[in-house]
């Protein structure tokens, strides 16, 4: 049976920062009480990120500061950003369309054909739109299928993988439904468990996030997964929002997407990418979703009243950065550089596994005393920031916290700098 819980996320009044003052992603709330979906803010409902800061708010680094905390890539981006950026600088002047210009639509598409083994090649006039970023993307999506969806059989809801983005859990709360958190534990294979999804369930929801590869845990779907996840979505009517932003880190096999097992009309399915990560452009903030043209008619509607657009120069640098691979290449021999430092460094150590996408590191810590305890020591006497795993999850229906006793850590920084912040990790904890 599904635990279930009701998450309520909001960014609130200002977004928290970093210690080195970055922006951060904000928060879901706790889970495992009874509250209206609509309800206001709890105090709970806070960034991981500000809730960490004021854990080691009492301490000073014992060491020189490696922050392993913020997924923020670090290595250089493409070089010819500023090139194409200036070449455009004059359509800075126009207002963007929601759907996106017609060469990003296009290159986005004709990437997705080569990097995916596709039933049939993406339609870019009708099958995909641009995204400021997949973080808005996956928030707004939520409140358009809760608008899309026939009604439900009792409360709405929204499925999710527990530890979670926080942005599922905002959104869901913005579309006014209720969470199902779906605990992603190391006897599942970090990956939510559909055969616990009962009827009443299954028959009141709204739409599934599914993170492929999974963050924090770097736990990747298979096809059958894929498969047996979009056939629940289709008998019940409901959409499943695959959050593949990390499909392109990987240091062994390329992981697949939710759109190659769903069929020539990829009909309840939709895929969310984006640059940040695949390219180092984070602050580009250009993404888009694809997939099922019925639903992203509907989303776009939304989109085009509501949702922050993308500015037409950074659209031009996006369609540039989908014809290119050389900088991706790059980008994931310098990934795997540093995974090959784990591997010797950490070993078996914390129940480590090299995992099969993305560029985090989830650490079981509950033998040192804890997520926060280990969080704490590392800080003060090791100088690395690094997240509790259980401020990136919330406590389900039996109280427990998926992700209680494990750490996160994002391997961005430079290799040298990532070897000893690893080096003093396990002289630190032991």
């Amino acid at each position: 049976m599904a635990t279930t819980a009701s998450s309520r996320a909001a960014q609130g009044a200002a977004s928290p920062a970093d210690s080195a003052g970055r922006p951060t992603e904000f928060d879901a709330g706790p889970a495992g009480t009874t509250v209206s979906p609509a309800a206001a803010t709890a105090p709970g409902e806070r960034s991981p990120f500000a809730r960490t800061a004021e854990l080691l708010a009492p301490y000073q680094p014992g060491q020189p500061l490696i922050p392993l905390s913020l997924g923020e890539p670090q290595h250089p981006p493409p070089a010819f950003v500023g090139e194409i950026l200036s070449r455009h600088i004059n359509e800075f002047r126009r207002y963007p369309m929601a759907r996106g210009i017609e060469p990003f639509r296009h290159a986005a598409a004709n990437w997705l054909s080569r990097r995916f083994a596709l039933p049939r090649a993406i339609d870019p006039e009708t099958e995909i739109l641009v995204l400021n970023g997949s973080r808005e993307g996956l928030f707004y999506a939520a409140i358009a299928a809760a608008r899309y969806v026939t009604p439900r059989k009792g409360t709405p809801a929204i499925l999710m993988p527990n530890p979670f983005y926080p942005a599922y859990g905002a959104g869901a709360r913005a579309a006014n439904c209720e969470t199902v958190l779906l605990p992603a534990t190391r006897a599942g294979g970090f990956l939510p468990d559909l055969d616990s999804l009962d009827e009443a369930t299954l028959a009141r929801t709204v739409a599934i996030y599914l993170a492929s590869p999974a963050n924090p845990q770097g736990a990747v779907a298979s096809r059958n997964y894929f498969s047996r996840l979009i056939a629940l979505a289709r008998r019940h009517g409901f959409l499943v929002f695959a959050d593949e932003c990390y499909s392109e880190i990987y240091t062994q096999s390329a992981p697949g997407s939710a759109l190659e097992c769903a069929g020539d009309d990829f009909a309840n399915v939709v895929a969310f990418q984006s640059l940040s990560k695949r390219s180092n452009l984070p602050g580009l903030r250009v993404g888009f979703v694809a997939g099922d043209r019925n639903f992203l008619a509907a989303f776009h509607e939304l989109r085009n009243v509501a949702a922050p657009q993308v500015p037409v120069p950074l659209q031009h640098v996006g369609a540039a950065a989908y014809d290119d691979e050389a900088h991706v290449e790059e980008n994931r021999r310098l990934y795997r550089a540093k995974f090959d430092l784990a591997d010797e460094i950490l070993g078996r150590r914390y129940g480590y596994v090299r995992p099969a996408g993305g560029f985090c590191i989830w650490l079981d810590v509950s033998a040192c005393g804890g997520d926060e305890a280990a969080t704490v020591k590392l800080y003060r006497e090791a100088g690395v920031r690094v997240i509790p795993g259980s401020y990136l999850s919330r406590p389900q229906a039996d109280g427990l916290n998926p992700g209680a006793g494990y750490i996160r850590l994002a391997l961005v920084a430079d290799t040298e700098t990532t070897a000893e912040a690893l080096h003093r990790l396990v002289k630190t904890l032991g």
